[in-house]
């Protein structure tokens, strides 16, 4: 074999070992360097040996700060062959903290490094919904934290329904485990609150919670999130992020899940109220309703009497027009009568003159009359029959 070959074949025994594709590794932080292309180089040192490391550029965005030359760390990795040099490295995608040491000081220093960016400020917090329908627990499956939780909600609120979103809360898997249940949840339909809540334990179990993508997810997530976790002077990053902290999963609980009771109090108390408001609108209306009845039947009355003493008033005009023009009419017709009267036959039969007539046809001249003639003499109260003996004409 060549030099070549040989780290070739050497270099597929690594690729073709799975164990060696995923793994961490504790160690000590040993030579730390940050080359100027932006990937660093170190050495982990255990008891009786030691392994190069290097953690490349599109990994560093998660190394806090915080590595120095003796820190207790867990590096997340794969291992492979560095031809260039013939030796075997741990090529690093994660470094966590062992230490109490360097945990505190890796927290700190993201902290103020995530505080400069401003994802803990006041303003980013939204309201928990007072009555929620659908809560999401993002918690282990078998923990006591979810026992808690839904012994709660089964007390005080059980018309809510839980979903369970189950994720590792402790140990090097359980950040990446719990940025998938936060996915998970942004996919999920009418979540109203998510609750993150983890039981009780030391400090470095709740190194997960202070994990750089772990409080992104927290904030990130399109529903508000309550956290309780540990214990009351326990206070993760993830607190700090999250929307509203409890101290405990049972105390987180009781702020998402109302006590039904309380609930059962509100609703009695507006059912009162509504009853009472119900009863007062009823009596104004009929108050209202008996002032509207009283103004009508006054602005009735008096249309009645202002119509009625109209009604008179044009009655006595109708009724003295008339009698005036009856008297109008009257002396109209007596006058006429009186030219009439004045015209009419009658009035020269009372006179004394008279009218003959023969056969009913009125004779107008003596020359229409022949002796031996009958003839009708009318007088004013009456006629005489006679026969004409004989006629004469006189001259005018």
């Amino acid at each position: 074999m060549t030099v070549d070959e040989l780290t070739l074949y050497v270099h597929g025994l690594f690729a073709s070992d799975l164990m060696l594709k995923s793994l961490i590794v504790a160690g000590e932080i040993a030579e730390f360097k940050k080359h100027t292309s932006g990937h660093c180089y170190f050495t982990l040192l255990g008891k009786e040996s030691r392994v190069a490391c290097a953690i490349f550029k599109q990994y560093t965005g998660y190394l806090p700060q915080w590595p120095e030359n003796g820190d207790s760390v867990l590096v997340e990795g794969s291992v492979g062959v560095y031809s260039q040099r013939g030796v075997y490295q741990l090529y690093a995608r994660r470094i966590v903290p062992v230490g109490a040491g360097a945990i505190d000081r890796a927290r700190q220093e993201l902290k103020e490094r995530l505080n400069r960016e401003g994802i803990f400020r006041p303003e980013l917090k939204r309201p928990i919904p007072g009555y929620p329908a659908r809560v999401a627990v993002v918690t282990s499956a078998t923990g006591a934290a979810l026992r808690d939780v839904l012994r709660v909600s089964s007390r005080r609120y059980p018309l809510c329904e839980v979903l369970i979103v189950p994720a590792q809360v402790q140990g090097a898997e359980a950040p990446d485990e719990l940025v998938r249940a936060f996915f998970r949840v942004a996919s999920m339909d009418g979540v109203d609150c998510v609750l993150l809540v983890r039981g009780g334990g030391s400090r470095e179990d709740l190194v997960p919670f202070d994990d750089e993508r772990v409080v992104r997810a927290v904030r990130g997530c399109p529903f508000p999130v309550v956290t309780g976790l540990g214990h009351e002077v326990d206070e993760t990053l993830c607190d700090l992020a999250s929307d509203l902290r409890a101290s405990t999963p049972s105390a987180a609980a009781e702020l998402v899940f109302p006590d039904r009771n309380g609930v059962v109090g509100l609703l009695e108390q507006a059912h009162t109220r509504m009853v009472r408001a119900i009863e007062r609108r009823v009596m104004e209306e009929r108050n209202r309703s008996r002032e509207i009845c009283a103004n009508l039947s006054s602005r009735f009355a008096r249309r009645l009497s202002e119509a009625g003493e109209e009604l008179s008033a044009r009655f006595r005009g109708l009724s003295s027009g008339m009698r005036l023009r009856l008297a109008e009419a009257g002396n109209a017709l007596s006058v006429r009568a009186a030219a009439l009267n004045a015209l009419s036959p009658l009035a020269s039969l009372e006179r004394g003159f008279v009218t003959c007539e023969r056969d009913g046809r009125r004779l107008l001249s003596v020359r229409e009359i022949v002796p031996g003639d009958e003839l009708e003499v009318r007088f004013s109260d009456g006629k005489a029959v006679c026969v004409a003996d004989s006629t004469k004409e006189e001259g005018c």
